[in-house]
């Protein structure tokens, strides 16, 4: 890939688009291309036919896609299913047809099974169950992992897949209705401090561990296996390092400012009790994460209220 190639991010102006984005500018590529959902819906196939076919992109990150958390998925588990299938096979199709040189599609850990082995290898991949909370997203994101593993067999396409871990950072979603749970902490915890509530109410128990991934080092994971050449087919792209919940929202809190007392409503689901990558693959490859669960925080928290705080009113 060389700094002159056409490069198109599909979702390039959300959390992970956005990434990609910052990481290739600062590594001095100089040919992105990306469009709003407004200006190409990518459940069009006529539309993103018409668009390759335009703009001839010679390698693709396919980051787009109808994302949320465990309410959003309870509430619209059709359209979670319906909307990334189309996305991900017009961009695939299309990547195909006229002749892209490379695509790495980003998947998510939710993609394996509920109850597997810790730490997750990539061959855990259609081996159980789905965990029932995300279980709409997940079908569709194994839709496009099968599709680039297909692709790659039927077509000879270097196809690859891209299986992150939990993520966050700048142009996160704080929509109250859609948001994971890192982002939603952020957002109660900041109106809570200027609201001066005594207490905070958090889903669950906060015992459930997870791994968490700040954006731009998974940018920088995406655009390393871009570059480089690599014969697996999925890859996982994990900190390496977890945290409950319940720590999880201590250091949130802290880092917002907020002192007040944090309580847990058991009658809300936890979601799986355990999630935590094997990202041995990536590693060997010579990647590693730059930034500190506690720094990503305080940099997502910034982003918020420079950026999305203003809008929270259109975000009800």
């Amino acid at each position: 890939m060389q700094l002159k190639d056409k490069i198109y991010i599909a979702g390039h102006r959300g959390l992970v688009g956005s990434a990609i984005c910052r990481q290739l500018a600062q590594m001095g590529f100089t040919n992105t291309i990306g469009r709003t959902s407004q200006e190409l819906d990518l459940r069009h196939d006529k539309n993103v036919d018409n668009y390759f076919k335009c703009e001839l992109p010679k390698y693709v990150f396919l980051a787009a896609g109808r994302v949320g958390g465990i309410k959003a998925n309870s509430e619209r588990p059709a359209e979670f299913i319906f909307d990334n299938l189309l996305i991900q096979g017009n961009v695939i199709e299309a990547s195909r047809k006229y002749g892209v040189s490379k695509l790495v599609f980003v998947g998510s850990s939710c993609v394996y099974p509920s109850q597997t082995h810790q730490p997750i290898k990539e061959t855990a991949l259609l081996t159980g169950p789905l965990e029932l909370t995300n279980q709409w997203y997940a079908t569709a994101k194994i839709v496009g992992v099968e599709l680039c593993r297909q692709y790659r067999k039927q077509y000879g396409c270097d196809f690859i897949s891209a299986m992150p871990t939990n993520l966050y950072g700048p142009n996160d979603n704080y929509e109250l209705h859609s948001c994971h749970v890192l982002p939603s902490l952020i957002r109660r915890f900041h109106l809570a401090k200027i609201n001066n509530l005594e207490s905070v109410s958090c889903w669950g128990s906060g015992r459930p561990l997870r791994e968490f991934l700040f954006s731009d080092d998974l940018g920088r994971a995406l655009i390393h296996i871009m570059r480089f050449n690599c014969a697996d087919e999925i890859i996982n792209i994990g900190s390496g390092e977890e945290v409950t919940i319940k720590s999880l929202s201590e250091i949130v809190a802290s880092s917002v400012g907020y002192a007040g007392q944090i309580n847990w409503d058991q009658t809300k689901p936890d979601g799986i009790a355990r999630k935590y990558l094997d990202s041995s693959k990536i590693m060997a490859l010579g990647w590693k994460p730059n930034i500190s669960l506690q720094h990503g925080i305080e940099v997502s928290y910034k982003d918020f209220l420079e950026n999305r705080f203003p809008y929270l009113i259109d975000l009800e």
